[in-house]
């Protein structure tokens, strides 16, 4: 793995930009991975099921929607209602996209931002095959950086994402710009990786950790701070580190690179975990 002492924003951008392009453009995983980032199993529905997502959604969604890219699902546990308006941030290919659009239906509308031009060009072009196949015509795809997205103060009834915050070099702009685009009494369901302890050095500087979602990662206590800075209320933040095993394979040369990292008999899990972050904006 290579090294990536002290990046500047646009450094973490322009990475993790190009690792998520390459996936996009069917260039295999990230980093010399021979998975996707952020856990990418070249069996994604095998993945998404382990996190719970039902066949009957993955059933639903365009084909090539699902890259294998989750942590969780924030969908489920974001109680979708019919007619509200939902913000996914970092929507890749339309995974959660398509499963919010059809659970807020005609009258509602399902939002999807992503910096990553190769992403969102499949991902309009899976609307279309969405369009066909469920009738809906209730999806957007803007090509944005989710530290300034490109939407209205409180716009949003619901904001989603799914192992993505980690990635951003200025987390806390992210949480400020959660908590402008919500409505009052708006909520926020996000699965993301999140930090037990301190990583050790060696594995926060490496460009592969990164884009593998690990080196981005937060403490668990700082994630809940930065939400409430943002004005956030009723934070929540519950661990699933059963995620973590079933995102991480043991044969994929990102794994065995973080290892040779950790302190002896330690393993990635012992340092980080998949967590559902759950908040509202207060009426």
């Amino acid at each position: 793995m290579s090294s990536f002492q002290n990046p500047s924003p646009a450094d973490v951008h322009d990475i993790v930009r190009d690792a998520y392009g390459r996936i996009a453009s069917g260039g295999g995983g990230c980093c010399g991975s021979t998975s996707g980032c952020c856990g990418g199993d070249p069996q994604s529905d095998t993945l998404a099921l382990a996190l719970g997502y039902s066949a009957t959604e993955l059933a639903a969604i365009p084909e090539g929607s699902n890259l294998g890219l989750s942590c969780g699902n924030p969908t489920a546990l974001a109680s979708l209602k019919p007619g509200e308006t939902v913000l996914d941030l970092g929507s890749g290919a339309g995974f959660d996209v398509f499963i919010a659009a059809s659970k807020v239906g005609a009258a509602g509308r399902a939002i999807g931002v992503d910096m990553t031009r190769e992403m969102v060009a499949k991902a309009r072009a899976n609307a279309a095959a969405f369009r066909r196949r469920t009738g809906l015509d209730n999806v957007t795809f803007h090509l944005a950086q989710i530290e300034q997205l490109p939407l209205p103060d409180a716009s949003v009834d619901v904001v989603i994402s799914n192992c993505v915050l980690n990635l951003s070099p200025d987390q806390p702009a992210v949480w400020r710009e959660i908590a402008r685009v919500l409505r009052p009494g708006g909520r926020v369901s996000i699965s993301d990786l999140v930090l037990l302890r301190p990583l050790p050095d060696p594995v926060k500087s490496q460009v592969a950790a990164y884009v593998g979602c690990i080196a981005g990662a937060s403490l668990l206590a700082n994630v809940e701070r930065m939400a409430q800075e943002a004005g956030l209320e009723t934070i929540s933040i519950e661990t699933h580190g059963e995620a973590i095993n079933a995102m991480l394979d043991p044969t994929d040369p990102l794994h065995a690179e973080i290892l040779k990292e950790l302190p002896s008999g330690m393993a990635p899990s012992d340092f980080v975990t998949s967590a559902v972050i759950s908040a509202r904006r207060p009426d």
